[in-house]
């Protein structure tokens, strides 16, 4: 639907029913919206009928949180199933998922929970992801978790497990910059070093969203991945170095609590946009005289 420069300059936003009107009023405000699948998993209704006529105007993002890809459970092929109907259906340009697990034996949790780097798990993460390619008849792409604890017997850094994941099955990644800043801090990491380590070439999206400040037991700072905030200033000072190294890559406003009035998330799109458009700028080739 979009050609390759203006797909990588591209900025969406996350849909929510509340802004459909606002949307419908100012056209080409966005280049694309972001959509949860499991929200759309019915057969029909009001939901589907709107988000349908988001898509006939626009490119639309699906980001799936219930497949569970570092789970010791298999694929569930049934999930799996309606998951492939909403991508039949919809045709969005891009499916994604994330880095975590979010159930077991037969049970499904709200989050999104975190697993050790080591062989093992890097070689059933990549077996769940071929299962879904294969069923999706398509690339996906994989984020990068938000974390709050890390575990003694990962072998591998994030960074290298993500690159090995890529070459092991053929993913792209979504880089979820705000995910990055939340676990530099709570790890204490530093979080330019986390981006020059990047399989960078992988990266096809990005993330950005606010995350909430809370001490933790001992006194220290905890962040966490909220999404109910505008983009804090480490995030956009992060994404700025993210693309001058990579160069403009689509990227999305994550706002998913505390959803704020149209106008606000809009200027977070256009914020992001002119970062983006500096950093095409400063990447663009240089021309010679004739």
């Amino acid at each position: 639907m979009d050609s390759v420069e203006s797909g990588a300059c591209s900025v969406g936003v996350g849909f929510k029913p509340q802004h459909a009107d606002d949307i419908a009023d100012a056209p080409g405000c966005v280049d694309m919206f972001e959509v949860h699948a499991e929200n759309y998993m019915s057969a029909g209704g009001a939901r589907i009928a709107q988000l349908e006529r988001i898509r006939r105007d626009y490119p639309l993002s699906l980001h799936g949180v219930g497949l569970s890809l570092g789970g010791l459970d298999p694929v569930d092929r049934q999930h799996l199933a309606r998951v492939s109907r909403i991508v039949d259906r919809f045709q969005p340009h891009l499916f994604s998922e994330h880095l975590a697990w979010s159930s077991h034996a037969g049970r499904y949790f709200a989050d999104l929970l975190p697993l050790p780097y080591t062989s093992q798990t890097l070689h059933r993460v990549a077996s769940n992801i071929e299962i879904v390619q294969d069923a999706l008849k398509r690339r996906i792409l994989l984020e990068n978790p938000a974390t709050y604890c890390r575990f003694e017997d990962s072998s591998f850094a994030e960074t290298e497990f993500l690159r090995r994941i890529t070459e092991l099955t053929g993913c792209g990644l979504l880089l979820d910059v705000t995910n990055v800043v939340v676990c530099a801090c709570n790890h204490c990491f530093d979080p330019d070093a986390y981006i020059d380590a990047f399989p960078m070439s992988a990266v096809e999206e990005i993330h950005l969203a606010g995350y909430a400040e809370s001490p933790n037991e001992d006194g220290d700072l905890l962040l966490i991945d909220t999404h109910n905030s505008a983009v804090p200033d480490p995030v956009w000072r992060l994404y700025e170095r993210v693309l001058a190294k990579r160069g403009p890559v689509r990227t999305v406003i994550e706002w998913d609590n505390d959803v704020p009035e149209w106008a606000t998330l809009l200027n977070e799109a256009q914020s992001a946009r002119t970062i983006l458009q500096n950093a095409r700028t400063l990447t663009a080739p240089s021309r010679g005289r004739a």
